[in-house]
């Protein structure tokens, strides 16, 4: 498959297709109280969001933290209203210009065309490296700054 993306609406609509209703806008692709889970989310960063102010805020805070470049959809598997389908995104930390390339599988859940729970998979030491560390992850999504 190797489907090429250049944001992540575009991915989700080219993963979940015709069962997603489209939308202008990323919000527009969920459901009012859709919940994200983040089960290897390491310290600092959340584990869990639940809707859409949430959501907005989570991405709101992360586009300063790393700058990211394509999106890869590897593979598509759906059953019923779930679909899990496996990416890759490749980019890097904004603050350290390390590497960020991050392998994902993402479980779906849908509603009435809309995304209603969203489980994203992911390794935190990909993260943690590209964000310079623990620390400087938890404080840069606080939205405080690393003095050195």
């Amino acid at each position: 498959m190797d489907d090429k993306f250049d944001c992540f609406s575009g991915l989700l609509r080219g993963a979940l297709g015709s069962r997603l209703k489209a939308g202008p806008e990323i919000v527009d692709l969920f459901t009012e109280d859709v919940v994200f889970e983040f089960p290897y989310a390491p310290d600092g960063l959340p584990t869990r969001l639940k809707g859409i102010p949430a959501l907005v805020d989570h991405l709101a805070r992360l586009g300063p933290m790393l700058e990211l470049g394509k999106f890869t959809l590897h593979r598509v598997h759906p059953s019923g209203e779930t679909v899990v389908f496996e990416f890759s995104c490749r980019g890097r930390g904004v603050a350290t210009g390390l590497p960020y390339d991050q392998d994902y599988i993402s479980v779906v859940t849908l509603r009435e065309g809309r995304i209603a729970r969203y489980r994203d998979y992911w390794n935190p030491l990909v993260a943690l490296s590209a964000l310079g560390g623990a620390k400087a992850a938890a404080e840069a999504y606080a939205g405080e700054t690393t003095h050195g």
